[in-house]
């Protein structure tokens, strides 16, 4: 049997989209004559997460200095011994980047590496200096060694070319599963919202690279736009990283917005049982999926994203989205189940007024075009099969897959 290992960064929810993404690939080989074994960082919810990896064994390391990396020599020793004959490296910049590349080189294994967007133009341009300094450290040397790479999308692909990367490059998305039954909890906004109202979901990471900043400018655009009391109501649900959140609430007081944070009932406003704007904390398991099922529609203003497991969620729901180009699903627009908007306080306003002006049914045949489009593209067993054709040809030879971008 073939033994294969996942290296990513944290294994819990604090790696937000990464967590799903690569605990279902590696499930889903686990179930296809795979033995699979998954490495990764300890913190403060990797026990309590660890239920999601299930029944996949996972070895977690508490990152030590320096820590923005994550070094720790148990990491390659654990590695090691597990012996893969093949490892796959999710994300970049952390120690796993160096521990799959010692690992290749002393033992003459191959492995492949999905960068999950973080070798697009945005995000090599945020903190630049650091991930430079990483670059000419160990992460070329990782990137170079690699028998094949892994984009989620043709415009992934693109950007690994112009880095001069000359690997093979494979474009598989990620996948989803489609949810099934009804959810065993309600949503958060239950008791913050009035009847008739509809909610516009957003449930990411809370960080300026989400484009909130004019997801909020363009909210209180069009609630002047309107000359009344909103239809809608935006709901703000994540994972704060860096005091974002803060700068979000601040920026909606100053635009004049109501607001209210339901995790301990504050408010900037004594009108805040009319808020317009709510904001929900981080969403896990069946509170995340009460969130996509009762809401009306999901918002993804990024300025950069791989492919965000968070808009095939949404669409599995059976949601209209609005989303920019840069989230990576031009599928989504060729089959209706999307409006695009720029990356822009315009561009978000002009999708806001469309979605508003969208009556009931048309909400309802994108959010049902949606499903099918994950249905026809985006479950696991489809990414699944795709990615394996690619470990047998790294492992085998053979014929070249099919997946092998030729852009």
């Amino acid at each position: 049997m073939i033994k294969s290992a996942h290296l990513t960064g944290p294994v819990s929810r604090k790696a937000g989209g990464l967590l799903d993404a690569v605990a279902r690939l590696a499930q889903w080989q686990n179930q296809n004559q795979t033995q699979v074994k998954v490495f990764g960082f300890w913190d403060e919810f990797a026990e309590s997460d660890r239920k999601s990896w299930n029944p996949v064994p996972v070895e977690t390391f508490p990152p030590a200095w320096p820590k923005g990396i994550g070094k720790s020599a148990r990491f390659l020793e654990e590695l090691t011994a597990f012996a893969p004959d093949i490892s796959h490296t999710h994300g970049l910049w952390l120690y796993p980047s160096i521990a799959v590349k010692n690992y290749s080189r002393q033992k003459n294994r191959p492995y492949l590496i999905s960068p999950h967007g973080m070798l697009d133009p945005w995000a090599m341009k945020n903190s630049r200096g650091k991930k430079m300094v990483a670059w000419w450290l160990f992460e070329r040397a990782h990137l170079h060694g690699a028998r094949c790479l892994r984009a989620l999308c043709a415009s992934e692909a693109e950007s690994m070319r112009q880095l001069n990367l000359p690997n093979p490059i494979a474009v598989i998305p990620n996948g989803i599963d489609l949810p099934s039954g009804s959810p065993t909890v309600t949503p958060p906004w239950q008791k913050a919202v009035e009847p008739g109202k509809k909610v516009l979901l957003f449930l990411s990471r809370i960080h300026p690279k989400k484009g909130l900043i004019n997801l909020l400018n363009a909210w209180a655009q069009l609630k002047t736009a309107k000359k009344k009391e909103p239809e809608w109501i935006l709901a703000i649900a994540g994972w704060d990283q860096g005091g974002h959140e803060a700068e979000l609430k601040r920026l909606a007081t100053e635009l004049g917005l109501v607001w209210r944070d339901i995790r301990e009932n504050t408010v900037n406003s004594i009108a805040a049982i009319n808020a317009s704007v709510l904001f929900l904390g981080p969403q896990f398991n069946a509170a995340k999926a009460a969130c996509y099922h009762f809401c009306d529609a999901f918002v993804l203003p990024s300025f950069s994203e791989g492919l965000p497991m968070v808009i095939l969620e949404a669409w599995a729901h059976s949601k209209p989205v609005v989303m920019t180009p840069q989230c990576n699903l031009p599928e989504g627009l060729q089959a209706r189940a999307a409006i695009q908007v720029e990356a822009t306080q315009s561009g978000v306003f002009a999708g806001l007024q469309e979605l508003h002006d969208m009556t009931d049914v048309d909400c309802l045949a994108m959010g049902e075009r949606a499903r099918a489009l994950v249905v026809a593209r985006f479950t696991w067993s489809q990414v699944g099969q795709q990615l394996q054709t690619v470990h047998d040809w790294i492992l085998g030879g053979g014929a070249n897959p099919a997946c092998l971008w030729r852009g």
